[in-house]
């Protein structure tokens, strides 16, 4: 299926690699979460754009003490409209665990040139729209060296994003309070977490809703199915699942000390955790080539103390959401099976979740005509009513 004009190749879940910064993280006692550690006015024409700023800032982390992370911020052209412009947050895919990875601060470096630049032709068109646009690297992804990326952690990637919009906002007088958000894979993940958080953890902002593309979910109840046996599938499968549940298990190692992921893992298994902590997404799947899941597992994940805490890490909120959500769900995705999908949508509509469903299909991320419709159809009902003034 092919992608619709602007909207083509949406998201794609791009993974950046960067080279190595030499920046070290300063103490983590040293401001607040969402306070501004310095910004960076970037060249016009930085990711084909005007305006671009690298914003390094203080987010909370794991175990909710300060933790310096990075993003970028997008401008319009032009004059703010009155109140300033209205904020886009964009949670992106999977990159990767090591410094750098995120690519929104430093998106000139790394692989898959091509993903990047249609991530970027995506974001260039809610710049157009009048949005201006702020993309966090997500803990341990950026500019700092603070150790390896909590994947798929709720919290991280939501207070990274809030974090980067109330220092956006400090930084920048032109933007407004009122703010959504967007996001797709990991990032759609992401985005939904955010949006559940943001009631309690930034109530003085004026949020509107949250656009989710093929989003990561239920994960947290099929990875206590791996152990010792599996599943080990054929490699151009295995290979991608080994990918996801090692680098799960990288985050958890870090994020959750707790649970001791290492008492899990068979020596090889802690010798792949080991060397993929600080790497990006495409070297991952380089190191764990003919790896499977029984390689590293030395036994089952099925406990309950497990399994409680990673529907913590990782669970996405079915309930209690207090803006609409627009979920564009591809029935054909391999990457996030529509099983899965299909399971978030009835615990949406169980729990009287404010959500609307375009299903579409294409591979993981594809936008259709209908998709795009209805991105369009968002955005003008966030538009149309008044923006907040600071």
């Amino acid at each position: 299926m092919r992608l619709l004009g602007s909207w083509r190749c949406a998201v794609l879940a791009a993974a950046v690699s960067v080279s190595a910064f030499g920046i070290t993280a300063p103490p983590s006692n040293a401001a607040t979460a969402g306070a501004v550690i310095s910004v960076i006015p970037q060249p016009e024409g930085w990711r084909g754009m005007p305006g671009g700023s690298v914003v390094e800032y203080w987010m909370a982390g794991s175990d909710g003490t300060p933790q310096p992370a990075s993003g970028a911020v997008l401008l319009p052209e032009g004059a703010p409209p009155p109140g300033g412009w209205p904020i886009i947050a964009y949670d992106h895919g999977s990159f990767g665990l090591g410094r750098g990875c995120g690519g929104q601060a430093d998106f000139a470096s790394g692989p898959w040139p091509e993903r990047r630049v249609h991530e970027d032709r995506f974001l260039r068109t809610f710049l157009s729209k009048g949005f201006a646009v702020v993309a966090p690297d997500y803990l341990g992804l950026g500019r700092f060296d603070t150790g390896p990326h909590p994947y798929l952690e709720l919290k991280t990637e939501a207070t990274a994003t809030i974090d980067l919009v109330k220092a956006a906002r400090a930084s920048h007088p032109q933007l407004s309070r009122t703010w959504a958000l967007l996001g797709g894979s990991q990032g759609g993940q992401a985005a939904l977490g955010t949006a559940y958080l943001q009631r309690t953890y930034a109530p003085d902002l004026d949020f509107r809703g949250t656009i989710a593309i093929d989003p990561a979910s239920e994960a947290e109840n099929l990875l206590p199915m791996a152990g010792p046996w599996g599943p080990d599938l054929p490699s151009v499968i295995g290979d991608g699942l080994t990918m996801v549940v090692a680098s799960v298990l990288v985050g958890m190692r870090a994020a959750r000390p707790e649970v001791n992921v290492d008492s899990y893992l068979t020596p090889r298994g802690r010798e792949v955790l080991d060397s993929i902590s600080v790497l990006c997404q495409d070297k991952i799947l380089e190191r764990v080539q003919g790896v499977g899941i029984s390689d590293i597992l030395s036994k089952p994940l099925t406990d309950e103390h497990f399994r409680a805490v990673i529907a913590d890490y990782m669970g996405v909120p079915t309930s209690g959401y207090n803006a609409p959500i627009l979920l564009l769900l591809n029935a054909t995705d391999i990457a996030v099976p529509a099983p899965l999908h299909a399971a978030l949508v009835a615990r949406f509509a169980a729990n009287h979740v404010d959500h609307k469903v375009v299903v579409g299909t294409g591979l993981h991320l594809q936008i259709n005509q209908a998709m795009g419709a209805a991105i369009d159809a968002f955005l003008t009902r966030i538009k149309s009513s008044k923006t907040s003034v600071n």
